[in-house]
C-alpha cells in the first residue's frame, strides 16, 4: 500500500464566519480522509481563543493565526461571514492578511467561499487577477473587490492559477470539491463525489 504524503489545509477562520460556509471543508476532507486516497487533514485557526460564527455558534480553533509555520500547509481555506457579525475586524486585521500573502508567496492554493474573496483582494493577492465574490444585494460586495484591482467575473467559481474564489454560499461545497481534485485527482474527488451522493445525482429508487 502507497502511504501518500498528507496535505494539510489551513482553515483560517474570523469571527462572524458562516459556519455552512467553513464546514463543506471539513466535511469534504474528511470524507476524503476516511473514504478516499486518506491523504487530506484541515486544521481550523483564527485570532481568537474562541470565535463565533453569524449565527452565534461558537468554535474553539486548534491554533492560533500567530502560531501558523506557512511551510507546514498546502493550502489555505476562508469562509466567508456578516459584517454584522463583526466578520471584516478579524478578516482585514493585517495578521490574517499576511497569511494569506505568505501563502501565495508560495504558489499554495488559496480557496475562499462567497465574501471570504474580499481579504483576498485586501491583501493585493488577486490584484489584476481573476475573482468572484457575493453577487446578490446590487452588486456590492463585487464593486468592493473590483476596487481591489480585481477583475471580477459573473461566474459562480472562478479559478485564477492558485486561487479559487466564489459567489455566494451555495457554491461552498463546489468550491470544497474544487480544492480537493487541486489537492488531490479528478478521478478522487470524483469517487468522494459517489460516496457522499452527489455524483451521480441522488435519486429515490423505493
Amino acid at each position: 500500500m502507497i502511504l501518500l504524503k498528507t496535505k494539510k489545509i489551513l482553515l483560517l477562520l474570523s469571527n462572524g464566519f458562516e459556519a455552512y460556509e467553513a464546514s463543506v471543508f471539513t466535511d469534504v476532507m474528511g470524507w476524503n480522509k476516511l473514504e478516499g486516497d486518506g491523504s487530506t487533514e484541515v486544521i481550523t485557526c483564527g485570532l481568537r481563543k474562541e470565535l463565533k460564527c453569524t449565527w452565534n455558534f461558537t468554535i474553539i480553533p486548534e491554533m492560533q493565526l500567530s502560531e501558523v509555520d506557512v511551510t507546514m500547509f498546502d493550502s489555505l481555506a476562508i469562509p466567508g461571514g456578516f459584517e454584522e457579525a463583526g466578520f471584516y475586524v478579524d478578516a482585514f486585521s493585517e495578521e490574517f492578511l499576511s497569511v494569506i500573502r505568505k501563502f501565495d508567496q508560495e504558489e499554495k492554493i488559496i480557496a475562499s467561499v462567497c465574501v471570504g474573496a474580499l481579504p483576498l483582494g485586501k491583501s493585493g493577492v488577486l490584484k489584476g487577477r481573476k475573482g468572484t465574490t457575493y453577487h446578490l444585494n446590487n452588486g456590492l460586495r463585487q464593486q468592493q473587490l473590483a476596487a481591489f484591482g480585481v477583475q471580477v467575473m459573473n461566474q459562480p467559481i472562478v479559478v485564477d492559477r492558485n486561487i479559487i474564489t466564489s459567489s455566494c454560499p451555495s457554491t461552498a461545497l463546489g468550491v470544497a470539491f474544487t480544492l480537493l481534485e487541486m489537492l488531490t485527482s479528478a478521478d478522487n474527488c470524483r469517487s468522494i463525489k459517489n460516496l457522499m451522493g452527489f455524483y451521480p445525482p441522488y435519486s429515490n429508487t423505493n
